[in-house]
Order: structure tokens, then sequence, then C-alpha cells
């Protein structure tokens, strides 16, 4: 998990890998550099398929949390699922649901959209494809790292289409800035567990000032005081370290 999970570590993308194709190639990353700058892909770099990037990104939720409790609260459903009720912050959901949300422009913030305006924008047999195709993909994730000791709340992937039109899974996988990590046993239904994600970032950021004043989440952001980022970098390298301490 050095830089989003592992630049360059594709031992994860391989044990998802009999689920669907993903954008990683053979190649290693310094054969296509020059040799000026193979130091500066050697094991930072990954070489991947170029790809046509699909505007949805696939939300898959286990438990209520973030903007899926706070929309509970108000409609007893989370993006347009349905709910039962007697749900509280951090509680197990019968069974992991599909939440997708839109791509926003750079900048902006991605929107959180129902199954059928998914189907609206990129029609039926994908959206119903990438839906059946993450939700493996989440329950296999979370059967791993929960024998690790760690709960995958929720996490989103991302996809894209190879020129033969193959559904293929790109980007960051399973990555603290994709999923809301939390530790078996610190987790506690009705209260947010500590996380190994950027949630400790995201709170800090809700108290953070500009001039004086609450920043209104709009640029320039306040500067992180270098506690913080090396916070937030621990909680991501305790992450790493326990899903990788059992590994055999």
């Amino acid at each position: 998990m050095r830089d989003n999970y592992a630049v360059g570590d594709d031992r994860l993308f391989d044990k998802l890998g009999h689920l669907c194709p993903n954008h990683l190639t053979s190649e290693a990353p310094e054969s296509v550099v020059s040799d000026a700058e193979k130091p500066y892909v050697a094991q930072r770099s990954m070489l991947v398929r170029r790809l046509k990037p699909i505007p949805v990104e696939a939300v898959v939720r286990g438990y209520l949390a973030g903007s899926g409790w706070k929309e509970y609260q108000q409609s007893r459903s989370v993006c347009g699922v349905p709910l039962p009720a007697g749900l509280h912050n951090a509680s197990r959901l019968p069974q992991p649901i599909f939440t997708p949300a839109a791509k926003a422009p750079a900048g902006s913030h991605d929107e959180n959209i129902s199954f059928e305006r998914t189907v609206e924008m990129i029609g039926a047999d994908l959206a119903e494809r990438i839906r059946r195709i993450s939700m493996a993909l989440y329950e296999t994730a979370y059967d791993i790292a929960a024998a690790k000791g760690i709960l995958i709340a929720d996490t989103k992937f991302e996809f894209g289409l190879s020129p033969e039109g193959t559904l293929v899974l790109m980007d960051e996988v399973l990555t603290p800035d994709s999923s809301r990590y939390w530790p078996a046993d610190a987790y506690r239904e009705g209260v947010n567990p500590p996380s190994f994600d950027k949630q400790y970032l995201r709170d800090w950021l809700e108290t953070a000032q500009v001039d004086g004043a609450a920043w209104n989440k709009s640029p320039p952001a306040p500067a992180l005081p270098e506690e913080v980022i090396s916070l937030t970098a621990a909680k991501y390298q305790e992450a790493w370290a326990r899903l990788q301490a059992a590994e055999v």
C-alpha cells in the first residue's frame, strides 16, 4: 500500500483477477522509458492498458457510514436502495448494496445516483455487469481483509472499456483512498470506529480555518500541518502492515 495500496505491486489485482480483467500489463515500466528515466519509474509506477473510462464510480457498501448514514436518517434508503428500520451509525447491512456515483469534472464532487440513473447513463447491460462484478469484488476482498482483522466498510471501483469492448477493472483498487477500513477489534455499532483511511484528514478539515474562519471547502485549502500529514500516513502504513502480517 505504498502510494495507493502499492504502485507497482500487482498482488491484490492478482487475487481479484478471476473476477474481472484489470488494466495491468505484464511489462515492466522500465522497459518503455529511457535509461535516464528508469530511476524515476522503478518501484513507483505500473504499466497499464489504455482504456475508455466509464463515467460511473461503482460504490459498494457493507456498513452504514459517512454520507450513507446521513441519507439513511432522512429517507431510510441509500442511493435509492431501501433499507430496514432500526439501523445505526456503523451498522452492518443485511447484505452489501451497490450505490453508484456519477463522475464529476475535476474540482467538483461526485454525485450519488440511483441504479436506474446509471442505466440511463451507460445502458442496462453494462450497468448490470458492473453491479454484479463490483459486488463479487467487494465480497472477495472483504473476506481477505476480515481474516486479517480489518473490516472493509465500503469501497469504490472504477472500470473502463478496452478497444475491443471488454469491461476492465482500472485505477486504484481497495486503497485507503478509495475504501473505508476499520480495525475489527475496535468496531462497535453506533459509533464511528477508528479508521485506516483518509477519515482522519476529513475530520481535521472540518475544523480547519482559513483567514480566521471555518474553511468553506473552496480553494485555497488550508495548509496541512506536518503532524496531520504524518498521522495520516501512519494510518495508511498500519493498514498495509496489518494486511501483510498474515500473508502466506
